[in-house]
């Protein structure tokens, strides 16, 4: 049972260094392109949402049955994507704002995971700590400071995925020590 759990933690972890390898990638690309990045994000983004609308407006007319309610989520659709296109200033900021949300739950979560580790008596958790505090304090910043440049959400997240990778890569190697006590 416990192999199983050990396992499961560890396949968990590892999908969340990919995710965080994807973060630094993306870190990168703010840093080194960030108008040209939240340009990129605008178009995909907006020409998603447009797609998916014509698809349910072909669906809704090519259906037996009219489900109103295929029509109305194809315009809402359409329109989302378009307003995505032209606005990409707006969608900068719902990004920062979700961003920041986002790395303050995850510097939360490895504040969580340090405590575990000063219960079993791991070295490890203060670095932890004082990791997960930094990533706090970065998740703050991208929410309250809007005349922060792109590049400098770039360093944040760049700073975030590797500490994250860095978490994650301790964990995987210390979790059957864990199990074990």
């Amino acid at each position: 049972e416990i192999n199983m759990f050990e396992k499961f933690l560890k396949r968990s972890s590892w999908v969340d260094m990919v995710v965080s390898m994807v973060f630094v990638l993306f870190g990168l690309l703010l840093i080194v392109k960030p108008l040209e990045m939240m340009s990129v994000i605008s178009i995909l983004l907006g020409a998603v949402f447009i797609i998916i609308g014509f698809l349910k407006i072909v669906d809704y007319f090519t259906s037996k049955d009219k489900e109103d309610y295929l029509l109305t989520m194809a315009l809402i659709s359409v329109i989302f994507g378009v307003i995505v296109l032209f606005c990409s200033d707006i969608i900068s900021g719902i990004f920062r704002i979700i961003l920041g949300i986002w790395i303050i739950a995850s510097g939360i979560r490895n504040f969580q995971t340090s405590l575990v580790w000063k219960e079993v008596k791991s070295g490890l958790w203060t670095l932890t700590v004082v990791f997960a505090m930094l990533m706090i304090i970065a998740g703050i910043v991208v929410l309250v400071s809007d005349t922060l440049a792109l590049q400098i959400v770039g360093v944040i997240i760049l700073i975030y995925a590797i500490l994250d990778l860095i978490t994650r890569a301790v964990f995987i190697k210390k979790v059957k020590n864990y199990l074990d006590d």
